[in-house]
């Protein structure tokens, strides 16, 4: 059997360094199929993704769409300069670093939570009942996701119905700032939610059951069961999508932003995306929207290689 081995491995090895001499263009006909198959995607990336890379270059111009990134002016740094004295712009990113930081408080581990309760319901009919009643707002619009909180929260809404029908004082959180960042983090949790716990129901899965069955066996309550096996068991996953979510931090949600920022105004619900939107297509001032947009995409790319290596240094895989 060994000899036999052996004599296969040296017979396979003349194959594999014919297929490597072969030229370039005879291996990619060869395997032409499945660059075909790949030929859709790639489109998508150049056309969508890398070709409008390009249009960057209006950072450093008084840019202008009549005329052209080879016709507009070039004015250096002065757009970058200017990003650091505009109050508006300083008071977005604080806005978004506060709605960013609670949705990665709150909105984070909600998903894992929903998860461990879900593993924990014995009854199969039941828990396929949940996940399909939390999975289904993730598929509804914002637009329809904010009219049903206006509808419940609103000045005339169902709380503030059923508190004055008790004799107790309306509710003021629709239209009140300082309830916007509180508000905007109980949407998210609302909508996606669900659809975040697939990602730990499958990782759930993957956990041996023998380490449960050793745990209990040694006397294991559930929560040092799930503090020693179950979360070392998620740890690559979690920091997987806390990395994923760090280089997100300067994004917040557009559209579920721009659709509520004529009730709670610029002060509470200006966010860097809707200051680009404003500021570049609306006002027309697309160099410092560029330049805006230009340092949001490096600081991003940053906080994604810095929390990798230090996944990395304390131990884990990272993403790359």
């Amino acid at each position: 059997m060994a000899v036999q081995q052996v004599g296969a491995s040296l017979a396979g090895q003349p194959v594999r360094a014919a297929s490597r001499k072969l030229p370039l263009w005879r291996r990619v006909w060869r395997e032409r199929w499945m660059y075909l198959l790949m030929l859709p995607g790639f489109a998508y990336f150049v056309v969508f993704e890398y070709l409008p890379l390009g249009g960057n270059i209006a950072a450093w111009q008084d840019y202008s769409p009549y005329l052209g990134l080879d016709r507009s002016l070039w004015v250096g740094w002065d757009n970058f300069v200017r990003i650091f004295e505009d109050p508006e712009l300083i008071r977005a990113f604080w806005n978004t670093l506060l709605l960013s930081s609670l949705q990665i408080v709150f909105a984070f581990p909600a998903p894992l939570l929903l998860a461990l309760m879900l593993q924990s319901i014995l009854s199969d009919r039941v828990r396929r009942v949940v996940q399909a009643i939390v999975y289904l707002p993730h598929f509804i619009g914002w637009v329809i996701v904010i009219s049903i909180w206006n509808e419940i929260l609103g000045p005339l809404g169902v709380l503030n119905g059923v508190l004055t029908g008790l004799g107790l004082p309306a509710a003021d959180i629709i239209g009140n700032p300082a309830a916007f960042p509180g508000l905007v983090t109980a949407q998210v949790v609302w909508k996606e939610v669900g659809w975040g716990t697939i990602i730990f129901l499958a990782a759930l899965l993957n956990i041996p059951s023998e380490l449960y069955e050793q745990a209990a066996i040694d006397r294991a309550g559930p929560w040092r069961r799930l503090w020693h096996v179950t979360l070392p068991g998620l740890a690559s996953v979690i920091v997987l999508l806390l990395i994923l979510r760090l280089g997100s931090v300067l994004s917040v949600g557009f559209e579920q932003i721009l659709l509520q920022q004529p009730i709670y105004g610029a002060d509470a619900a200006q966010t860097l995306d809707t200051f680009v939107y404003f500021r570049g297509i609306n006002g027309g001032d697309w160099g410092l929207a560029t330049a805006a947009g230009l340092v949001k995409g490096l600081v991003a790319s940053a906080l994604v290689i810095g929390s990798n290596q230090l996944a990395k240094r304390l131990g884990g895989e990272g993403i790359f």
